[in-house]
């Protein structure tokens, strides 16, 4: 009874679901004959293309493809007349030709057609030793790239370590290389930004600059001299150049610098106050104390 039970229910529900196998074919032809010839083989074509596109993507490939379908486009390119045959390269000095190319991203297989100009010029420019550069296309083959470059100005201590700064501050080099070594020394934070308009100062007085150690800026105000000898100058934030000359003189009249001294301070308008070193210290004070001590009687015979 109970199978005859269900085999009647399923007949009474068979009606309704051919009704609706009827319905979703009928919605599905429609659907075919309003879609355009292809459109199946083209859907099909992107699925499979966007999963490639994402294995590339989750496997970090994409860097490796990129440069695969550039180099399929310059090939291309240069078999029809865009090779890049002449390079003509200016203002090149601490850089060499090899490593400007290559920083610009120019290599062999490079075409004339699809080289991005302002893409090439950017990457030089990010170059701590190139100030600026221009890059000329000449069509069909030519390529002229020009570079204006910085110079090694000073050497620039902070925290300990020393780098090679050009004249308006920006570090070229992390490292002293010997051809490097013998230029001046600035110190503190700060110090390779503003270098430029103190050495000029000391330009003029070139007799006390062969006697500078180091420059150091201090609190970012003023400057100190770190001399060969030992000493330091101090110098006031304003007007360092009347306190240097006020020094000069002094040193030419009484061979101040030559002295044992540690330090001079020129922070105070109109004095100068001198520091010696421990042993004058002591030798001075040795002197006064036998000035000032009285003789014993009978010691004169």
């Amino acid at each position: 009874m109970r199978d005859r039970g269900r085999l009647a229910q399923s007949m009474t529900r068979a009606p309704g679901l051919r009704r609706a196998e009827r319905a979703l074919y009928r919605f599905s032809a429609s659907l075919e004959r309003k879609l355009p010839r292809g459109a199946g083989t083209f859907a099909a074509m992107a699925v499979i293309l966007s999963g490639i596109g994402y294995g590339i993507i989750q496997g970090g490939h994409a860097d490796v493809v990129r440069e695969q379908l550039a180099d399929a486009r310059d090939s291309i390119a240069n078999a029809v007349g865009f090779q890049i045959t002449s390079i003509a390269l200016s203002g090149e000095k601490q850089l060499t030709r090899e490593e400007i190319l290559g920083i610009a991203g120019i290599t062999g297989r490079s075409s004339l057609l699809f080289l991005n100009a302002d893409d090439a010029r950017n990457r030089l420019k990010a170059n701590p030793w190139i100030a600026d550069a221009t890059i000329l296309k000449l069509f069909p083959d030519r390529l002229h790239v020009s570079v204006t470059e910085r110079q090694a100005f000073a050497l620039w201590q902070k925290n300990g370590r020393v780098q090679v700064v050009s004249r308006d501050g920006t570090v070229v080099e992390p490292f002293v290389a010997p051809h490097v070594a013998h230029l001046p020394l600035v110190v503190g934070q700060g110090a390779n930004e503003k270098a430029a308009d103190f050495l000029a100062v000391m330009d003029n007085y070139p007799a006390l600059r062969e006697q500078v150690r180091a420059y150091i800026l201090v609190a970012d105000r003023r400057w100190n001299l770190k001399l060969k000898n030992g000493i330091d100058v101090r110098l006031p934030e304003a007007d360092p150049v009347t306190a240097i000359a006020s020094l000069i003189a002094l040193d030419k009249d009484r061979q101040l610098l030559s002295r044992d001294i540690t330090a001079v301070d020129l922070r105070i308008r109109d004095r100068i106050t001198v520091r010696l070193s421990d042993a004058a210290a002591a030798a001075r004070a040795e002197a006064l104390k036998s000035k000032t001590t009285p003789k014993r009687k009978g010691s004169d015979a």
